[in-house]
């Protein structure tokens, strides 16, 4: 499977425009990981995951096969970043202690990414993966949004996308499972920073690509009419979807 690049192209926004994951995901993924010795974050993008692990671990390898995106990651000492497929990495046999993939497993050669798990994992590893799809503000302002995502963009998402609409649900899962507690993801923004996320949208990209137009500011006025004052500052959620488990040799 060759590499689908979907952000490289705006790696600068991706990294401004994007919620950071709660700290309580992190402390808990620190307190099931058999030691805190190195983590291993797979697809890093930017490196926000990253980060959040290396207050928590000793070491933390971070990979991605985009360039761009590893250029836009924030240095950290503790922190190796590798610009390498989750499929095949450097990382040395049964060395990592915790092995996790922040929205980025539906972009993978799942069964190849499994194998190279494997390999690299310690016995009794935690592997967590989660996702997130769309975010809820208000009931008008969540209308807006679920028309831009299905009526005007539900042509340019990618098929991976079906995916973590379903929360990985429907995904084979080989390790021994854990239950995560419910982690949501919140931030407070105002109607422009929202459209900014909006406009990282992969499929916002492409349509924008294919049609020469913007969709997001197609639907500017309509979701600042719903956000009423443009400058109020509202909450703005998403649930995410965790599979956890622990990786046996």
């Amino acid at each position: 499977m060759s590499f689908k690049d979907h952000f490289s192209r705006h790696a600068g926004l991706y990294a401004k425009a994007r919620p950071h994951y709660p700290d309580a995901l992190f402390d808990w993924i620190a307190a099931e990981a058999p030691v805190r010795g190195c983590a291993w974050d797979a697809g890093c993008g930017n490196g926000q995951a990253s980060v959040a692990l290396a207050q928590r671990f000793e070491r933390v390898i971070a990979t991605d096969p985009s360039a761009r995106q590893i250029g836009n990651a924030v240095a950290n000492p503790r922190i190796d970043y590798r610009n390498e497929a989750a499929e095949h990495t450097s990382i040395a046999d049964r060395s990592v202690d915790a092995v996790t993939v922040a929205q980025a497993l539906h972009w993978f050669d799942r069964a190849a990414f499994i194998a190279e798990v494997r390999r690299v994992a310690k016995p009794g590893a935690l592997f967590a993966a989660w996702c997130y799809a769309n975010c809820s503000v208000t009931p008008t302002v969540d209308a807006v949004i679920a028309h831009l995502y299905d009526d005007v963009l539900g042509a340019y998402w990618s098929p991976e996308r079906r995916l973590v609409d379903e929360g990985y649900a429907s995904l084979e899962f080989p390790f021994t499972p854990i239950a995560p507690p419910a982690f949501e993801m919140r931030v407070d923004w105002n109607a422009r920073q929202l459209l900014a996320y909006l406009t990282s949208w992969s499929a916002a990209q492409k349509y924008a690509r294919v049609t020469d137009r913007d969709a997001v500011a197609a639907i500017a006025d309509e979701l600042t009419a719903a956000w009423q004052d443009p400058e109020r500052v509202r909450p703005v959620r998403w649930s995410l979807a965790i599979r956890a488990g622990r990786v046996a040799h």
